[in-house]
Formats: C-alpha cells, structure tokens, sequence
C-alpha cells in the first residue's frame, strides 16, 4: 500500500491515520478505499458537516429549500457563496470527468463496507461563512464576492499539474487563495480554526484506530493541533456582533432625519432637494441592482420604493423586499432544483436558475444599493451645508 499522502500519528495508545486529499481526485478516492479496507479502522473521520453530509447522501436535498425562509434569514449571501463554492468544484469535476467530493463518498461507503464508526468531523460550514464574513468590512466583502465570482466563472482550464498542487488546499482555500494573501486574517477562519476543529473530532472518535479523509491543506495543521484540546462549543459559535455598527446603525439615520427635518423648517426648497437626493440615490442604485440581477419588473420597481426607507432602518434591507417579491412572482419549480447543480456552472446558468436568479436579487439589490446610501448620505450633508 502506498504510503504518499498518508500521515499516522501515535496518540495515547492509539493510532490516527490521516488521508491527505485533493477533492476532485480519483486517485484521493481509490487510496480512500485501499486504506480503510486495509486498516479496517473503529472509526473513518470524513471532512463534512451535517448540511454537507445530507446533501452528498440525498442529492434531492435541494427542493426542500424554502427560498422566502433563506432571505427571512438572512442566510442569501451565505447561500450564493455555497453555491458558488460548488460550482467551482463542479467546473474541476468535470474537466477531469469525476465526481465532486467523491474521496468523501468513498470514506463514507468504505466505513459502511467495514462496520467502521462514521464521524462527521467538519464544522458547519455556514458558521465557516460567518466567521469569515464577520472580519470583514464592508468593502472587503465586495471584493470578497468579486474574487469568488471571478475564480468561478473563468474560462481557464486546469492542468494535472496544477490539480496537484491543488492537493495542498481544499475546494474553499483554493477559491480564496488569492484573497487571504491581501486579507490575512481570513486565515484564522478559513483554515486555522478548521484545523483544531477537525483535530479534536478526530481525536474524540471511538476506538483505538482512527482513519481520517482530509484535504491535503488541512493535514499539517492538524498534526499540530491534535496534540492539544480544543474547545468544540467555542469554535462552533457564530461570533457576537459589534455593539458599535448597531448604535451607528441607528445614530446615522436618526442624524439625517433630523438634519433633513431641520432643514425643511428653515428652508423648504432646500429641504425638498436633499430629500430628492436621497431618494433618488438610494432608491435608484437599489433598482439597479436588482436590475443587474435581471430581477422581475416589479422586483426592480420594490427595490427602488424600498430602498429609500429601508436604508434607514437597520433591521430591514431592500434586497430582502425585491427578493420576496422575485420569488413570489418567479417562484422556483423543482426543476429549477434538479439543474441547480449545472446551472451553477456558468455565469449564464447563474441568471437563469430561478433560486440563483432569486439569491442574486437579494446581494446585488444590497450592495449597488448600500453605495447609493453612502453617495446619498453624503449629498444630504454637502446641502445642508451649503444652505447654511
């Protein structure tokens, strides 16, 4: 049995084997199977979460999403980068004729094959999400879309060669490569906490021969990590928000009422344009996002209406009025489920898929829109003082 990519680690009487992976490889796969039928191990230690599990055992998962609880939720960013996140796979996969994530697969047949205890030992990924969303500003999330949008939608063909530098990231880290090199504190997030995650489940697992199906990214920090303990319930929890864009998000509105209020008393004409500004602005780059999206008429016609009121109130967003509105009048059917995993693939498939088209009304309605209040903000301030 060849021993590339295979790390053992001696622990407390115990034998831990870690597979490196790369998640679009057939090689990963069979080496998957060689090795837990050869160890025949207590426990196979596989890298998915519960979410991700469902959906690899049961590929109809997707009809079941219920799009008006996805935007109630807040969750439509969180969804379009998992989406999107696949699709880059998907692109892998096919290029090289193999299925997405099946070293995974093979990890979960084999500890059936052998009577091994499955272990899921990836964090929620949606929770990876947050966190990394959380150490961003407002611009970094910007480019963080646009990064992950452009690494997807390229044209670019993989070679071997670089399908196995690939073995040294998993399908996220490869996205965001480029990214974390000009925000490194998305490292913590992305693969550091990961890392101790996924070390401490695999320590945890039941019985004295541990075999784990990792990317190859994440096995020398788990070499590290395993050898200390980790607080599962602590790296599990979506980070507490800021008190300070919460109190800004209210002191910011309230001030341009009352600077708005304040100047339609003492010069109404005046006060009637920075109203105008302000509605103008927001509303319109609230429509054109919505519009980008290629949302339905009356999507785009909520978001301009909306999006004056809702920038002023930090508990509601334009983008979740035009998306209800676009999925109650281009509501998806369940074959927009059933091509949802090809559609992601290209940028076309992206804006026709009803869910996509429904998630992408929500984000862009958001952030074209966001611009507009800070533009529209600026001009009711820049009135005001040149009335006074």
């Amino acid at each position: 049995m060849k021993e590339d990519n295979i790390t053992r680690i001696n622990l407390d009487g115990r034998e831990l084997i870690l597979i490196g992976t790369a998640h679009v490889s057939r090689q990963s796969a069979e080496q998957v199977k060689e090795v837990i039928e050869a160890e025949r191990p207590d426990s196979v230690c596989i890298e998915l979460d519960e979410q991700r599990y469902q959906s690899v055992m049961d590929s109809n998962k997707w009809k079941e999403t219920d799009i008006f609880k996805v935007i109630k939720e807040k969750k439509a960013t969180l969804l379009l980068m998992n989406l999107a996140i696949s699709s880059f796979q998907n692109r892998l996969a096919k290029q090289f004729e193999i299925k997405p994530g099946q070293e995974m697969i093979q990890g979960i047949e084999s500890a059936k094959e052998t009577g091994a205890n499955l272990v899921l030992a990836d964090r929620n990924i949606q929770i990876t999400f947050s966190r990394i969303w959380h150490n961003l500003g407002w611009l970094g999330k910007g480019q963080l879309l646009t990064s992950v949008f452009f690494s997807i939608f390229s044209r670019e063909t993989i070679s071997e060669e670089e399908l196995e530098k690939m073995k040294s990231q998993d399908t996220l880290n490869a996205v965001l490569a480029e990214f974390t090199e000009s925000f490194p504190k998305l490292k913590t997030p992305l693969i550091d906490e990961r890392d101790q995650y996924l070390a401490q489940k695999i320590k945890e697992a039941p019985g004295k021969k541990v075999v784990a199906v990792l990317g190859a990214a994440h096995v020398p920090g788990i070499t590290k990590e395993i050898h200390k303990e980790h607080d599962l319930v602590g790296l599990a929890q979506t980070p507490p928000k800021s008190v300070v864009p919460k109190i800004l998000g209210w002191i910011i509105p309230v001030l341009l009422i009352t600077i708005v209020a304040y100047t339609f008393i003492a010069n109404p004409t005046a006060g009637f344009d920075q109203a105008l500004s302000w509605i103008l602005w927001t509303g319109t780059t609230a429509a054109i996002g919505a519009a980008i999206a290629f949302g339905h008429p009356l999507a785009i016609l909520s978001a301009f209406i909306a999006a004056p009121i809702t920038t002023l109130h930090p508990l509601i967003a334009s983008g979740w009025v035009s998306g209800i509105v676009q999925a109650y009048y281009r509501r998806p059917n369940i074959g927009d489920f059933e091509t949802l995993s090809e559609d992601v693939f290209t940028v076309k498939g992206f804006w026709h898929n009803k869910v996509t088209r429904i998630l992408l009304v929500v984000v862009l309605t958001n952030l074209v829109g966001s611009l507009g209040a800070f533009i529209g903000g600026a001009d009711v301030i820049r009135l005001f003082f040149k009335n006074f």
